[in-house]
């Protein structure tokens, strides 16, 4: 199995009174494919995996299994915060027709390096499904070492990990841990570039949502080891992905969506919708450089 390349972390519509849109959904993926997407994330944190109901997880997941038919990769998030939970979240994808699992550090209750470690071979071990580990620091509150990624590379099972630092350190020292049977991605657009030129094999995006084909663009470049090409890619999505900043993720991409007719612009409480002013005014323009907005709204 590759993944590799331009991987979108989808978001999830929803309709105006909050339910899933799976019609929306459906018209999502089918952008994601023509635009040249790689591999897709389904439930993962910009997927407002920890707001889906259990229900809610499994047709989600259902119905991009179903639509994608094998076309490409579809990686289902399953990281909680206990290791029975995630284990148990990580088997459900796999009978749901999952490729891989993108688990995520365990949020809030900060482990130990040790506790990251065992939960992570844990969930190689019996969840089922080929584990990427996923670190996302802000977001979680403990940081997976390089140690311990260098440890875990080691089980078959763990095949590679999403790195949302995207400080020159971080990505060198990811860089170095890469072998075949274990990928280097980018979780951070900003410094995306850098890290597929340092040797990443691809990115976890969340811009690619909008601009599937620019960003497949900047991934090919980048991957080849232009860096003029790379530049060119970069400096056409920058703006876009500067003004996804504006707020927590996914409150500024789903107003993208919403300006591509893709679903609601609302997430689900406690996150709300972005409000008209600079900041939407921002994603709205430049986000219509690159793309024929569907509403003007």
């Amino acid at each position: 199995m590759d993944i590799s390349g331009s991987i979108t972390a989808l978001a999830t519509p929803f309709a105006a009174d909050g339910s899933l849109d799976l019609n929306a959904f459906g018209r999502l993926l089918d952008q994601q494919l023509a635009g040249g997407t790689q591999a897709v994330v389904v439930a993962g944190s910009t997927g407002e995996s920890h707001f889906l109901e259990h229900d809610e997880f499994k047709r989600l997941l259902a119905f991009a299994v179903k639509h994608i038919d094998k076309r490409i990769p579809v990686i289902a998030g399953t990281g909680e915060a206990g290791t029975a939970k995630t284990i148990a979240t990580t088997r459900l994808a796999k009978e749901l027709g999952a490729d891989a699992a993108l688990v995520v550090a365990p949020f809030y209750v900060r482990p130990t390096q040790e506790g990251m470690r065992r939960h992570f071979l844990a969930v190689a071990d019996e969840g089922g499904l080929p584990v990427i580990l996923y670190n996302v620091p802000p977001r979680t509150g403990s940081d997976i070492a390089v140690e311990t990624v260098a440890a875990l590379r080691d089980h078959p099972g763990i095949i590679g990990i999403k790195e949302a630092r995207g400080d020159a350190e971080r990505i060198q020292a990811l860089a170095e841990l890469i072998r075949p049977d274990f990928v280097y991605l980018s979780g951070d657009d900003g410094s995306a570039h850098q890290a597929m030129l340092a040797g990443a094999a691809g990115t976890i995006s969340v811009v690619a949502n909008l601009v599937p084909g620019p960003f497949r663009e900047l991934c090919d470049a980048a991957r080849s080891g232009s860096a003029e090409r790379t530049a060119s890619a970069t400096a056409r999505l920058a703006p876009l992905i500067d003004a996804l900043n504006c707020a927590p993720n996914p409150i500024p991409v789903k107003a993208g969506l919403a300006l591509l007719g893709l679903g609601s612009a609302a997430p689900r409480l406690p996150l709300v919708e972005l409000e008209p002013g600079p900041a939407l005014a921002k994603v709205r323009e430049t986000l219509s450089a690159l793309a024929p907005l569907a509403t003007a709204a």
